[in-house]
C-alpha cells in the first residue's frame, strides 16, 4: 500500500538522483548484496542493545533494496539473476531481523514462528502467482502488489525495536496482515484466471 502510494515521490527525490551520481561507478549487484549486509548487520546491533543503530541499518538496507534495480534499469542491466538474487537478498534480511527479535527474548518464540509461517506462506504466493502471470510491471519480473509489502513490514520491524513492551500485539497484527495478503493474492489471481477462462473459451 504505501508502495504504491509513495513510491513516486520516494524515487523522484531519494532514489533518481543518487541514480544518475552511482551510473557507472558501481554494478547493481554489488548494491544488493550491500543491501543484505547491512540487513545482516542488523544481528549484532540489535543484540548489543543499539536499538537506533539497527534501526539505521535496516533503513539503509531497505534503501539499497530501492536502489538497485532502479540503477539496474538506468543502466539496461537488468537480469534474471538481479532479480533472482534481489528475492534472495529481501528473504535474508527479514530473516535476519526476525531472528534478531527472537534472539533478545526467546520468550516470543511463538509469536516468531507464526511471523516466519506467515511469511513463508506470503512469499509464496508472490513467486507462484509470478510465474503465472504475464509482467505488467516496470520490474524483471510480474509484481503482484498486496496489503503488506516491504515498506509495510519494516514498519512493524521499527516498531517492535521501539516498542518492545508492545511485541505480542504488534506479532499478531503483522501475522494477520501478511496472512490476509497472501489470501488476497490467491483470490485476485483466481478472479483473473476465471475472467481470462470466459474470455477465451467463450459459452456458445
Amino acid at each position: 500500500m504505501l508502495e504504491q502510494t509513495l513510491r513516486h515521490h520516494y524515487q523522484k527525490r531519494l532514489v533518481d538522483p543518487l541514480v544518475r551520481v552511482l551510473d557507472r561507478r558501481i554494478t547493481p549487484q554489488a548494491i544488493t548484496w550491500l543491501s543484505g549486509f547491512f540487513g545482516l548487520a542488523f544481528i549484532p546491533a540489535l543484540c548489543g542493545g543499539y536499538d537506533k543503530l539497527a534501526i539505521f541499518l535496516l533503513l539503509i538496507s531497505g534503501y539499497c533494496d530501492t536502489l538497485d534495480g532502479s540503477l539496474a534499469r538506468h543502466q539496461n542491466q537488468a537480469s534474471p539473476l538481479g532479480s533472482v538474487l534481489d528475492i534472495m537478498m529481501d528473504r535474508l534480511v527479514e530473516f535476519a531481523v526476525v531472528f534478531a527479535l527472537y534472539w533478545i527474548n526467546p520468550e516470543r518464540a511463538f509469536a516468531i514462528i507464526l511471523m516466519l509461517g506467515s511469511m513463508l506462506l506470503c512469499i509464496t504466493s508472490f513467486l507462484v502467482v509470478g510465474i503465472f502471470s504475464q509482467n505488467e510491471s516496470h520490474k524483471s519480473f510480474h509484481y503482484s502488489p498486496g496489503l503488506m509489502e516491504r515498506a509495510e513490514a519494516f514498519c512493524f520491524f521499527i516498531a517492535m525495536v521501539l516498542l518492545p513492551q508492545w511485541f505480542n500485539g504488534l506479532a499478531a497484527v503483522f501475522t494477520t496482515l501478511v496472512c490476509l495478503t497472501a489470501v488476497i493474492r490467491l483470490v485476485q489471481f483466481a478472479r483473473h484466471e476465471a475472467l481470462f477462462r470466459s474470455q477465451t473459451n467463450p459459452l456458445p
